[in-house]
């Protein structure tokens, strides 16, 4: 495609992204199915221009007052994502003097939100929480995508035999730091293509999202709930935990969501696992197994800024009355959930979210709401399910990972036993 085609291109991605109607990942698959003819580099090109645009919006924006011509097109040169020669193929003599002058800019001396591209409402909160020093760590850290990270299906494999099976297909990958069954990938190789993969030896999943199912030590034959399952990457990890023993409840108001769970499902050699969709917290299917299950995992639906290396756009299309709403549902979600549970069991409440309001806030709550409870200690749980180095993933009694800290998405989760 010739060059200035294909920057045309992204300037219509963008002007669509940009309206925040809806999720980014799904904008840019829908343009990328109205334009089946883009190669592989073209796409990337595309996918990973306007996700840098969306991390650093307000920067962008900022210095693309200086130019001239629509603004989608100033952005999608500054945060040009391709080759660099291909760029300056498609710009004007202008436009390249232009380009010249914002890159010769010092981003330092401009204004914090500038520099750290939060909302206000974001940035406040966690600039208190955290102190001068890591807050500007963690939005360095939001600045770079995700790395790619893989979760072994120890029901079919071992680490180690997918480790050397990537390194055959010429795809690096080192373990995880903590969760046992993780591995990090160079780069972001098409892994769909391999036979690994459509074996069910692995599926991909942010370490941090392996914590919350370690933290569960579902065992084997228990009865266990997924309660806000979603797609079902943490039901999968459960699943195989139990070695496909049990009765493992994937609930989700989601219809459309479990529908997702099926050929992953198929792929993983997990007969345990039953969806179900339920219409709420106080559905009548939940109450038939109340006081029956050894272990609630309830990953609250929130309002997921702990993904943002992945999710960028989230920082600009949720708000901070969006996330009091979720907080209702939360609490609600949490305290039907724990109506599951027998004496002795584990209780987790987890969220991908960085806000105290939807993390420490909500289990705080609950505490204060029930008294049949108490509180389990993350560090010990993480160790007895052979998690590396537990206590540095915690703060109190808490499971609290960081991007800026461990690398992974942010995660939070509470453990509790029923009495």
């Amino acid at each position: 495609m010739h060059p200035g085609a294909l920057l045309d291109l992204t300037a219509e991605l963008l002007r669509g992204v940009l309206t925040f109607d809806a999720p980014a990942d799904g904008v840019v698959s829908a343009f990328f199915r109205r334009h089946p003819k883009l190669g592989a580099r073209e796409r990337h090109t595309l996918a990973e221009t306007t996700y840098a645009v969306l991390r650093r919006r307000l920067l962008w924006q900022h210095l693309a007052q200086s130019g001239a011509g629509p603004l989608e097109r100033r952005l999608a040169v500054m945060a040009w994502q391709g080759e660099e020669r291909f760029l300056r193929v498609a710009l004007s003599d202008a436009e390249q003097a232009w380009l010249e002058r914002t890159r010769g800019v010092d981003v330092t001396a401009l204004a914090p939100k500038l520099r750290h591209n939060l909302p206000d409402w974001v940035a406040q909160p966690l600039l208190a929480q955290l102190g001068e020093a890591e807050f500007w760590a963690l939005a360095d850290s939001l600045q770079a995508p995700a790395p790619l990270v893989l979760r072994v299906n120890t029901l079919k494999s071992k680490r180690e035999a997918v480790q050397a099976e990537l390194a055959q297909a010429g795809i690096a990958a080192e373990p995880t730091t903590h969760s046992p069954w993780g591995l990090v990938l160079e780069g972001k190789p098409a892994i769909n293509r391999l036979d690994a993969f459509r074996r069910g030896d692995f599926e991909v999943q942010d370490e941090g999202s392996q914590l919350l199912a370690l933290l569960m030590d579902a065992k084997r034959g228990e009865m266990v709930v997924d309660f806000c399952a979603g797609a079902g990457g943490k039901t999968l990890a459960l699943g195989a935990a139990m070695r496909s023993t049990g009765r493992l409840y994937a609930f989700d108001v989601s219809g459309h969501r479990l529908d997702a769970l099926k050929p992953r499902l198929a792929r993983s050699g997990l007969s345990n696992v039953h969806p179900v969709q339920i219409a709420h917290e106080r559905d009548e299917r939940i109450k038939r197994l109340a006081g029956k299950i050894d272990r609630v995992l309830v990953d609250a639906p929130c309002s997921g800024l702990g993904t943002l290396r992945r999710n960028p756009d989230l920082k600009w299309r949720q708000s901070p009355q969006a996330v009091g709403e979720l907080v209702v549902k939360q609490r609600a979600i949490l305290a039907g959930a724990a109506r599951l549970l027998k004496p002795g069991g584990r209780l987790v409440y987890a969220t991908c979210s960085l806000l105290a309001d939807e993390n420490e806030q909500v289990a705080a709550d609950f505490d204060a709401a029930q008294a049949g409870f108490r509180r389990r200690p993350a560090t010990d749980l993480l160790a007895a399910a052979k998690v590396a180095q537990p206590a540095s993933l915690c703060a109190g009694d808490d499971l609290r990972v960081w991007p800026q800290r461990q690398g992974s998405d942010g995660f939070y989760a509470a453990a509790w036993e029923r009495i």
